[in-house]
């Protein structure tokens, strides 16, 4: 499933028109038909109340099922006690929400169409639009000269801003905004809430609270990146006819995780499938540099992730004077002193001596900062020839030791993992500006630096060098708990040294992370109880 930015879908809107030759009132009548069988299905289910508990839900089962045939639309129960409220802005969103408009009616549904300014501020496509509603005798009211009784209303249609708006909505469109969130009604918002940037998630003041967004075409950033996810409610995905295969040549596309997408684009196998005559160096070794005297937890978690994640052998490198407490904490687990005592600037050239017999380098879970730091993480990024995965205080050695573009490049694959704090240091930036566009600071880092990078929080995002990126939505709340970053790199680590590149490990490593977590937390019976161990556990 392809996530677009604004300005990707007016070029997939100029091809479709201008090179295929499919008119924009036939887009529109599309765009239009497919929101208002989205209130239909609404009404259909309103007595369950989904989208109370929906905020952000998004699954490939969802849009297959999402169907409403217009033909059907008279079978609706009570229909003469729905009467929607459509709002009307003058662009083509506008637009869109007049033909809606029509269908709501045809099927019998009350409507009535509110215009934020004059109907004849509206041009093109919209103003056709607005002339057959008219000839319909489908009422109007405009804001500022009619008055509204929004308690009149069942529903609401928010068609008032699209992808193109920029900045907080102004005078009566903020006024109309305002005003629909307060009447308590629930809001369906065509393509986008108003108010809410489409690229980045971030949510102006004020902007609509949709019970449901009929996403067209296809899903925009800003509606699978918080807070923007989270005003948008349930999400719907509608083809409208602009052609996806558009979408996959095209740079700098976004993609939704899931299975489908790890098997067909990232030619993973979600199944984990063993070969039925392997053993365990079939399956790969993990080395992991991670741990401190306070820390020691860190590098236990990330150990026992990547053996859960079906790496055949891991090695956990630590310092000298950890190694004896953690002798048996988990059998299963090599254990090498790569320094006599604490961490050093001279224990790389042990771990590179290590490094020489595995198949994945992890460092940095629980590792702490020590004199010749910087050195120390250069060396590994230069020498260590197998594929590097870099984590926590290895991050913030990177983040100190300035623009590491100019090291001796690496030919091996790459994975960084930071959360959006250690990503404000490597790119120098604030963690609220980070925070701000998740998916296109993940991107332009990525490419930059020729990494993969996996942006972690709420609907991580995992970038490659190449310029394309996915959004995870596996996972919950719950793992906001110290260690499951750990938990992540071992996973990560372990996929890495069963032969995956660096996206597949990054991508497969991420959504099963997320996978184990929904179900410990379910084993746990509420998501405050999870620990880090129970990822683990349920992976």
């Amino acid at each position: 499933m392809y996530i677009v930015t604004s300005a990707q879908m007016r070029e997939l809107d100029r091809y479709t028109i201008q090179d295929i030759g499919i008119p924009a009132l036939a887009l529109m009548e599309s765009a239009g038909k497919a929101i208002a069988e989205e209130i239909i299905r609404f009404c259909q289910n309103r007595r369950l109340e989904h989208s109370h508990d929906t905020n952000g839900k998004l699954t490939d089962n969802h849009v297959l099922s999402s169907r409403v045939r217009l033909d059907r639309m008279f079978e609706l129960p009570n229909v003469d006690q729905e009467h929607w409220l459509i709002l009307v802005g003058k662009g083509n969103n506008g637009g869109d929400g007049l033909v809606a408009a029509r269908y709501l009616r045809e099927a019998g549904l009350g409507v009535t169409i509110m215009y934020a300014e004059s109907p004849h501020t509206l041009q093109g496509e919209a103003a056709i639009q607005r002339d057959a509603a008219a000839a319909l005798g489908i009422p109007r009211l405009v804001y500022g000269v009619d008055q509204v009784d929004y308690e009149s209303y069942t529903g609401i249609l928010d068609a008032l801003l699209g992808t193109g708006a920029l900045g907080a909505p102004r005078a009566a469109y903020a006024e109309v905004i305002a005003a629909a969130n307060d009447s308590g009604r629930p809001i369906v918002s065509a393509d986008i809430p108003s108010g809410l940037n489409a690229d980045t998630g971030e949510m102006y003041a004020p902007c609509i609270a949709a019970r449901v967004t009929v996403c067209l075409a296809f899903l925009k950033r800003g509606l699978v990146q918080f807070p923007g996810a989270g005003a948008a409610g349930e999400l719907v995905v509608r083809s409208i006819g602009i052609p996806a295969d558009r979408c996959a040549g095209e740079q700098g596309i976004c993609h939704l995780l899931t299975e489908n997408v790890l098997r067909s684009r990232l030619h993973v196998d979600p199944t984990r499938r063993r070969d039925p005559n392997g053993h365990k160096g079939t399956y790969g070794h993990v080395l992991l540099a991670a741990g401190s005297y306070p820390m020691s937890g860190a590098g236990l978690l990330a150990s026992r992730a990547a053996l859960r994640a079906g790496s055949g052998l891991v090695t956990w490198a630590l310092p000298g004077n950890v190694l004896p407490h953690m002798m048996g904490a988990a059998p299963e687990v090599m254990l090498a002193a790569a320094a006599a005592a604490d961490w050093d600037a001279a224990s790389a050239e042990q771990l590179l001596q290590l490094a020489a017999s595995r198949d994945v380098l992890a460092v940095g879970p629980g590792l702490g900062r020590f004199v010749g730091d910087g050195r120390w993480i250069q060396r590994l990024w230069e020498d260590a020839a197998c594929p590097l995965v870099v984590d926590a205080d290895a991050l913030n050695m990177l983040a100190a030791a300035g623009d590491f573009t100019s090291w001796k490049s690496r030919a091996a694959d790459t994975v960084l993992t930071p959360h959006p704090g250690e990503m404000a240091r490597l790119a120098g930036l604030s963690t609220q500006e980070v925070e701000r566009d998740r998916m296109g600071l993940a991107i332009s880092y990525a490419s930059s630096h020729r990494v993969t990078l996996v942006l972690k929080g709420a609907r991580t995002v995992i970038a490659a060098p190449d310029g394309s990126a996915y959004v995870n939505m596996t996972g919950h709340p719950g793992m906001a708990t110290g260690g499951a970053g750990d938990v992540l790199t071992g996973i990560i680590a372990g996929l890495l040294a069963q032969g995956h590149s660096g996206i597949q490990a990054a991508t497969f490593g991420v959504y099963l992370h997320g996978l184990a977590g929904d179900a410990a937390a379910a084993h746990r019976g509420h998501p405050s109880s999870l620990a880090a161990g129970d990822i683990i556990e349920a992976l």
